[in-house]
């Protein structure tokens, strides 16, 4: 049990620790310090149930409906472009700096919303945790095992994400640093959508 446990905790680590745009929008928000508890469980527990549901054997069902995924890629793709261009945006306004008196630049359905998008929105997701989460667990005697370790990775990372930000808080307060960071994410969301229009 625990050695199916432990490679689904160490795969389910490996896919989601490359930057992607749900990892950025966390960064971000971290860093911020805006609705970290809310975003954090949205995107664990949208990873849990996707991860479940490729356990359940959901991933040939994806796999047999090529719409799904090719809606989820045009409309990811078209949610990215949007996303990396207020990015680029923001980049170019030279007080961006973080803001520390404790208000608050959107409403939490407005940040879960986006989050919820950048999650959903994504077919990489669906083919990461649905149909290759889900494939290679069928290798695995204890299937709920294997999937019990990729949630749990999922909610270590994105738990550690969100709070952890807050060391690199200090390095923030500088809108030179947030100019950076805005570009950074830009052309994580462009290059994103690029793979997905092209690849």
């Amino acid at each position: 049990m625990y050695e199916a446990m432990g490679a689904g905790f160490l795969l389910g680590f490996s896919l989601i620790l490359a930057i992607g745009a749900q990892n950025a929008f966390i960064l971000r928000q971290g860093l911020k310090g805006e609705y970290v508890l809310p975003l954090v469980l949205t995107c664990a527990i949208s990873d849990a149930l996707l991860i479940a549901a490729g356990v359940a054997g959901f991933g040939a069902l994806v796999l047999a409906f090529p719409l799904v995924v090719s809606l989820a890629k045009w409309g990811g793709a078209a949610f990215l472009l949007v996303y990396g261009t207020l990015s680029f945006r923001s980049a170019l306004r030279a007080n961006d700096a973080l803001e520390t008196s404790g208000k608050t630049a959107t409403s939490i359905w407005a940040a879960v919303s986006t989050c919820l998008l950048l999650t959903w929105a994504n077919p990489h997701v669906y083919l990461d945790t649905v149909v290759l989460l889900g494939g290679i667990s069928a290798q695995y005697e204890l299937q709920w095992a294997f999937g019990s370790g990729a949630i749990v990775s999922s909610f270590v990372f994105f738990f550690s994400l969100g709070y952890g930000a807050k060391l690199l808080r200090p390095l923030f307060t500088s809108a030179r640093a947030w100019r950076v960071l805005d570009l950074i994410v830009g052309l994580v969301m462009w290059t994103i959508a690029a793979k997905l229009i092209f690849g």
